[in-house]
């Protein structure tokens, strides 16, 4: 029987490394040769838990394409920045500056003659980009066949919310598996219901992770969960400084409890001092770091280094990316 080839990964806006977690997860044979990313925050902690992986600290558009030959890389693994295609960004697209590098990498992928595999994560609103038109353009370009997805995370078993745009390319037009104009939305594979969040709650949680007072009087907008709950929203940088919109909250009290105590709290005036202490008696707090690391499905193993607060850990988790939903797009990738 031949053997399969071991490939070797470019791993492009390397973040934290959640592109790096996930192929160690798909156990498809292979190495990350090299990762790539401005962050000097993110790159202290990918080299803390990827410590044999050659990590450079600088712009992608610096990487020439003879660099990436020298490599003999066959794979890149990517997330660009998802700032040019929200709404907070103001959807600026191509004209946004941060998609230059981006950009620079669509240029030269004709440059790229050892590449044969891509995986590109970003948020929704990139299918419909002027951006990714002109990604997909020149993937054709260059003989790749693709298939673009919009998953969430609850589609493959994990109890958290996150939507995002994947697309998966390979030079190989013999590939079964594309639909030709037809975003995916759930994989050809069936798995189990989300897991309850009490398999992932820390004990004794420290008091300083409680929802501090100034945001508890916004409490009619959480988003409460349980240890029963089987369901979580997306976490995103700015969990922790802004209420609404940036991810769940979380209380050992019942549902029951809350919905007493929440009944009880519309009697007052919202965010009055009335409303605020009939709601602390929740102790509502925030997940944690290593929480979150579960609900983005990141090994147990992985960890932050001391030396990274809080805060830094909360904006690096938002920028990254969902292990195991990757992981399961790796495998129809590599699917032969």
């Amino acid at each position: 029987m031949e053997e399969k080839m071991e490939h070797r990964i470019l791993e492009l806006y390397s973040g934290i490394g959640g592109m790096h977690c996930a192929w160690n997860e798909s156990t498809i044979k292979g190495k990350v040769v090299a990762a790539i990313d401005i962050n000097t925050v993110a790159n202290d902690v990918y080299k803390y838990n990827f410590p044999e992986t050659l990590l450079f600290t600088k712009n992608i558009q610096s990487l020439t394409p003879i660099e990436i030959e020298k490599y003999k890389i066959d794979t890149v693994l990517m997330s660009p920045p998802c700032q040019p295609f929200t709404r907070n960004g103001k959807n600026l697209d191509e004209n946004d500056p941060r998609t230059n590098s981006f950009l620079y990498f669509i240029d030269i992928l004709d440059k790229l003659n050892t590449l044969q595999y891509i995986l590109m994560e970003n948020v929704k609103g990139f299918e419909c980009s002027t951006v990714r038109n002109l990604f997909v353009e020149k993937l054709t370009y260059c003989g790749f066949v693709y298939q673009e997805f919009m998953l969430s995370p609850v589609s493959v078993g994990v109890p958290n919310s996150r939507l995002r745009y994947y697309c998966i390319a390979k030079r190989n037009n013999t590939w079964n598996f594309k639909r030709k104009d037809e975003l995916i939305t759930c994989l050809p594979k069936t798995f189990a219901k989300p897991h309850c969040l009490k398999d992932i709650i820390e004990n004794n949680v420290p008091d300083d992770y409680l929802v501090p007072d100034k945001m508890l009087r916004k409490a009619n907008i959480f988003d409460i969960c349980y240890a029963d709950s089987n369901r979580s929203c997306c976490f995103t940088k700015a969990y922790t400084h802004y209420v609404e919109g940036t991810g769940s909250v979380f209380t050992e009290t019942s549902y029951d409890i809350v919905q007493k105590y929440l009944k009880l709290a519309n009697y007052f005036e919202v965010g009055s001092d009335e409303f605020l202490q009939t709601l602390k008696k929740l102790k509502l707090r925030f997940f944690t770091s290593k929480e979150i690391l579960q609900l983005m499905s990141f090994p147990s193993e992985y960890s932050f280094p001391k030396t990274v607060t809080r805060k830094q850990c909360y904006r690096l988790l938002g920028n990254s990316v969902n292990v195991k939903v990757i992981s399961e797009l790796l495998q129809i990738l590599f699917d032969e």
